[in-house]
């Protein structure tokens, strides 16, 4: 019931359309441009939409994207402290952990949302420009997952952030602030053994830069965490940012 309430906000909030569309369409340009690049000196052509290494590309390029969701869920939230609405739920009657859960599965159709873009996506470009390939297009497919996993992550911090700070444009400030500046100044400060278990890194350790192997042959092993090794990391991370969420909740006046 609650939550058929959450969609009735949702579905009109043109907010909510514009910043979807954006992420479909500019991950969808960005891909499409991807295919005319040249690495050094050869373009890399019909190579980039090769099943299945096709997966593990657009979950990378993908996740740089993530962050329009993250901004759309902070707004989402922002606006139930502005509206007063999470209090007039509480005054009839809901709790704090209902409202909560409706936040949660909120990201967990937006994650839902990503994923599918990036099936689709990897599906149009696989099938139209590698069609030879198709054969091994299901064998990648755990890194579309592991990129689910990581949206649900970086939605939870953005949850956080938006509880914490409830106005949605200093939320959004400090939201872009911690992802690309303190916690990568952070880093700096940090030993690697040390670094790699912050949330940020954590997270994209999910999406590894495809070709890392390769690299690593030039510049030296890299000490960021495999996939497989950070996933319940980040899970772990994402339970800690929701507990979070509901602690600051409980403690405030709505």
């Amino acid at each position: 019931m609650l939550f058929r309430a959450e969609l009735r906000k949702i579905l009109p909030y043109r907010t909510v359309w514009i910043n979807l569309l954006a992420y479909a369409v500019l991950l969808l340009l960005f891909v499409s441009a991807g295919g005319s690049l040249n690495v050094n000196g050869q373009p890399l052509g019909q190579s980039l939409y090769m099943f299945p290494g096709l997966w593990d590309k657009l979950a990378f390029v993908a996740s740089y994207f993530t962050m329009l969701l993250g901004i759309l869920f902070i707004i989402l939230i922002t606006d139930e402290f502005q509206f007063r609405t999470f209090r007039q739920q509480v005054i009839d009657g809901s709790s704090v952990a209902g409202l909560l859960q409706n936040k949660i599965v909120v990201s967990g159709l937006l994650a839902g949302f990503a994923m599918v873009v990036v099936l689709g996506i990897g599906a149009y470009f696989g099938l139209t420009r590698a069609a030879g390939t198709v054969a091994q297009a299901t064998t990648g497919l755990p890194a579309v997952l592991l990129y689910g996993v990581q949206v649900l992550g970086v939605l939870a911090l953005a949850a956080l952030v938006a509880v914490l700070v409830r106005r949605s444009g200093a939320a959004i400030l400090l939201f872009l602030l911690y992802l690309w500046v303190a916690e990568p100044l952070l880093r700096l400060s940090l030993p690697n053994e040390l670094d790699r278990y912050l949330p940020a890194k954590i997270f994209n350790s999910l999406t590894p830069m495809p070709g890392q192997e390769l690299m690593a042959t030039v510049t030296g092993p890299s000490m960021a965490l495999l996939p497989s090794q950070a996933l319940p990391l980040a899970l772990a991370y994402t339970a800690l940012f929701w507990g979070l969420s509901y602690l600051l909740l409980r403690s405030r006046d709505l």
